[in-house]
C-alpha cells in the first residue's frame, strides 16, 4: 500500500521543482531583453513625468533616477531569482545605504514606486504586467494633468502693477478683461503717501492673447506703472 502511494506523492513535487527551475533559468536572450525592456519602461515614465510636471521643483537628475531605478530593480530581480540566500544577502548589503534626499513633491514619489514596480515585473519577465502597468500609469498621469485634477482653479500668471489713485480705474480693468478669460484680485497695498496702490492679480490669459501683449497694453495705460507678470504654479495659495 505505501509502496503504491509514495510514487504518487513524489511525482507532483518533482514536477513542481522542474517547473520552478525551468521558469527561473535565464539565458543570454533574457539577460539582454529584460534590462532593455526595463530601460524602455523607465524612459516612458520619465517622458510622461516631464510632460505632466507642474511647479518649480523640476529636476533633471530625478528624471534620470526614474530610468535608473527601473533598470537596477530589474537587475536585482534577475540576480535574486529563486535563491533565498541571495535575497537575504542583497537585503543585508542594501541596508547599509542611507538616502537623505528630501522629495519636494509627493507626486514624484509615485513615479519612483511605479518605476520600481514595473522594473520588478520586467526583471521577472511578466511582459503582460509590464505593458498593462506602463500604459495604466502613463494614461492616468496624462489624464490627471489634462483635467487639472485636484486643483481649486488653474492659474497661469501673477500680475503686479502700481496704480495712481487719482486716475480712472476702468482703464486698466478694461485692458485686463480684453486679454484674460479670468482675473481675481489677490492683494492691495497702498503706498506711504496714499497716492498709489500696489495691485496683485491672478489671471488666466485668453488663447489668442500673449503675456507681452498684456504687459504692453497695461504699460501704455494712463496711471499704471511698474508692470510685472510672473509665471505662477498651477496651485496658488493666498
Amino acid at each position: 500500500m505505501l509502496s503504491t502511494l509514495l510514487p504518487l506523492l513524489q511525482a507532483p513535487q518533482g514536477l513542481g521543482q522542474t517547473t520552478l527551475e525551468t521558469v527561473m533559468t535565464l539565458d543570454l536572450h533574457d539577460y539582454i531583453l529584460r534590462p532593455v525592456i526595463a530601460v524602455a519602461v523607465g524612459l516612458a515614465l520619465a517622458i510622461v513625468y516631464r510632460s505632466t510636471h507642474k511647479g518649480l521643483s523640476y529636476s533633471q537628475s530625478f528624471m534620470q533616477t526614474i530610468v535608473f531605478v527601473s533598470l537596477v530593480v530589474a537587475l536585482v530581480m534577475m540576480t535574486v531569482r529563486n535563491s533565498l540566500a541571495t535575497a537575504f544577502t542583497l537585503v543585508g548589503a542594501l541596508s547599509i545605504i542611507r538616502f537623505r534626499t528630501v522629495v519636494k513633491d509627493t507626486r514624484d514619489t509615485s513615479f519612483v514606486f511605479a518605476s520600481l514596480a514595473l522594473g520588478m515585473a520586467a526583471g521577472l519577465g511578466h511582459w503582460e504586467l509590464v505593458g498593462i502597468g506602463t500604459a495604466a500609469v502613463c494614461l492616468l498621469a496624462l489624464l490627471l494633468f489634462a483635467t487639472n485634477f485636484g486643483a481649486l482653479y488653474k492659474s497661469e500668471f501673477i500680475l503686479r502693477f502700481t496704480y495712481a489713485q487719482d486716475k480712472d480705474s476702468s482703464a486698466y480693468l478694461e485692458k485686463i478683461q480684453q486679454h484674460s478669460k479670468r482675473s481675481n484680485m489677490l492683494h492691495i497695498e497702498p503706498s506711504g503717501d496714499s497716492r498709489n496702490l500696489r495691485l496683485t492679480y491672478d489671471i488666466t490669459l485668453l488663447k489668442e492673447a500673449t503675456a507681452e501683449q498684456l504687459t504692453t497694453a497695461l504699460s501704455k495705460t494712463d496711471g499704471v506703472s511698474n508692470v510685472v507678470l510672473i509665471v505662477s504654479k498651477n496651485d496658488v495659495d493666498y
